[in-house]
């Protein structure tokens, strides 16, 4: 039997009525085979990343336990969002997003190759990761890349806001 492995994914969107594509994806994760219901950050609004003149983000990450392996649970998230109209053929780098779910970490699994890279590369650059990342585990140690209430800690305010009455 395949053990149960902890895993978490970012969460964001900016194009459309992002909290129907919040709670449309969450209630596809729910139903993900050998998945357990996923918890979720508060949800906050951030500046988009890349410098592509864009609508505002929001922002949340989920957790789980899975049995999944690590390239079932990408195409699965993959799947989603190309439910939610995400096309990444021809989508702009850092561009806007219908939705967006990135896979950040598989429990201590490292790898970096063409279809996936763990832990996500540029997770410890992204306040709109870290700090929901904290609320949900704040004790986690992500491997090459640290503490995450350490990192969390250092991060500045980039005029990131807790949406307060964002309901998924």
């Amino acid at each position: 039997m395949t053990r149960w492995v902890p895993c978490y994914v970012a969460i964001g969107c900016n194009v459309g009525d992002c909290a129907a594509n919040f709670r449309r994806a969450t209630d596809a994760l729910d139903t993900l085979p050998e998945t357990l219901p996923w918890r979720r950050s508060r949800v906050f609004r951030t500046k988009p990343v890349g410098g592509v003149a864009q609508a505002d983000y929001f922002n949340a990450v989920l957790a789980t336990l899975t049995r999944l392996s690590p390239d079932d649970l990408l195409t699965q998230l993959q799947r989603i969002e190309a439910d939610a109209g995400r096309c990444r053929r021809t989508e702009q780098r850092w561009g806007p997003r219908s939705l967006d779910l990135d896979l950040l970490v598989y429990g201590a699994v490292q790898r970096g190759d063409t279809a996936l890279t763990l832990p996500h590369p540029r997770m410890a650059e992204r306040n709109f990761v870290l700090l929901p990342l904290a609320e949900l585990a704040p004790d986690l140690v992500v491997p090459r890349i640290g503490h995450v209430a350490r990192l969390a800690r250092r991060c500045t305010d980039d005029g990131m806001q807790w949406q307060r009455n964002f309901e998924w």
